[in-house]
């Protein structure tokens, strides 16, 4: 029997965001417009560059340090939004989906978002998550990587009225998030593959970033 062909996930991100109501979708244009103009992909850390330690709490509250990750192999950091981010849903599913392929070439997945633990908990067991899911409260961590923004009182007001309220997923009254993010690490430190998009409705895809692991894999010898 052939092995179905499994969507891709930008195709799965195209479809949510088909799905999405026009005027959350006019207002998100014109934010990821402003986003991209301020020039924060530009400077954001780079391939080549050497990504910050640091230490977060996973969703349990344990302590997670990025050198004690690196000590053990290459590492895959994605920065995502929170668990109210159904692009962030589909994208963490997706990597969860290859965690054994990254396993298999001797890397760590980890996740980063500013949300609470117990949101972090939440998603995590929501969606059967087998790779640590850690919370930098306050975007302490993404600001060091270049990714943090924040959303005006305009914007804040717009989501508000629907019903969304970000400083319950964050704990704080900010209104600050990282633009999504996915960077490959060597044991170094050394960022060997950067994805940022100022638009979050576009991704990295799974097989770009197995792609990534076997070319830095290749390249060790």
């Amino acid at each position: 029997m052939e092995q179905a062909i499994q969507p891709s996930l930008q195709s799965q991100l195209d479809a949510q965001k088909a799905a999405s109501a026009a005027p959350v979708t006019a207002t998100i244009d014109v934010l990821v417009a402003a986003l991209v103009a301020s020039g924060i992909q530009e400077r954001s850390l780079k391939v080549g560059d050497h990504a910050p330690d640091f230490t977060l709490p996973d969703a349990l509250g344990r302590p997670v340090s990025l050198a004690g990750v690196r000590a053990m192999g290459p590492v895959v950091i994605t920065f995502y939004r929170g668990e109210w981010c159904p692009f962030c849903n589909l994208t963490l599913h997706a990597y969860q989906a290859i965690l054994p392929k990254i396993t298999a070439l001797g890397a760590t997945l980890i996740a980063i978002s500013p949300q609470t633990p117990d949101h972090s908990l939440s998603m995590a067991e929501k969606h059967s998550l087998e790779f640590a899911v850690l919370s930098d409260v306050g975007n302490v961590v993404a600001r060091q990587f270049g990714l943090a923004y924040h959303y005006d009182a305009a914007t804040r007001a717009f989501f508000e009225q629907r019903g969304f309220n970000l400083a319950q997923f964050n704990g704080d009254a900010s209104w600050e998030l990282p633009v999504p993010a996915t960077y490959l690490l060597s044991s170094d430190g050394t960022i060997r593959l950067a994805f940022v998009d100022p638009d979050y409705r576009h991704r990295l895809e799974p097989t770009d970033l197995l792609a990534g692991l076997r070319g830095m894999k290749g390249a060790q010898g």
